[in-house]
């Protein structure tokens, strides 16, 4: 039982403790999941982040049900889940009841000014954290590349773009008859 409060609370402080989404969580994970707890090493961290994204939901969510799922089984994906959503449902339900106050107030619009440059440090801190992991031969770099200029440039949808990428790495990975590097 012990566990599975570590578990819950572990993901609602990550919950109630991050702005902006699964991105700008991805730090307070590695730190909660990783460097603190030892729950899980930062290659299962980034595994689990990545089928995060590419499942239907929530990333932040999604990535709690996976580890959870990793630690306790499908009783711990229940309880992170839970953990890792209890914040928003709160706050939610918080902001809503005060909705016209807050909106139009301008404390709330200077906050929101402030929290957003915040979110972007932390989005580009996340992205060059992945690209150091991630980006580990040529391969892997043109692959990033292709899929940055299919994204960006082209406004190929992301789901299809990431099963363009998972496709090549399985080709390239069957042709060099090997795991790729």
């Amino acid at each position: 039982m012990r566990e599975f409060w570590e578990l819950y609370s572990a993901f609602f402080r990550i919950g109630i403790l991050t702005f902006g989404g699964g991105l700008t969580m991805l730090p307070m994970l590695k730190y909660e999941l990783v460097e603190k707890r030892k729950w899980i090493t930062e290659d299962v961290l980034l595994d689990c982040y990545a089928i995060g994204q590419c499942t239907p939901g929530i990333i932040a969510v999604n990535t709690a049900t996976f580890v959870g799922y990793k630690r306790k089984g499908i009783a711990g994906g229940i309880v992170s889940t839970l953990g890792m959503a209890s914040p928003s449902v709160l706050i939610i339900t918080i902001v809503a009841m005060f909705l016209e106050v807050l909106v139009n107030h301008p404390i709330t619009q200077h906050a929101l000014m402030g929290i957003r440059g915040v979110v972007c440090a932390l989005m580009l801190n996340t992205v060059l954290t992945l690209a150091k992991k991630s980006l580990v031969s040529p391969i892997c770099v043109a692959i990033c590349a292709a899929a940055f200029i299919l994204v960006m440039v082209l406004n190929i949808p992301t789901v299809l773009v990431i099963v363009l990428a998972a496709v090549a790495g399985v080709v390239i990975d069957r042709v060099k008859g090997g795991v790729v590097k």
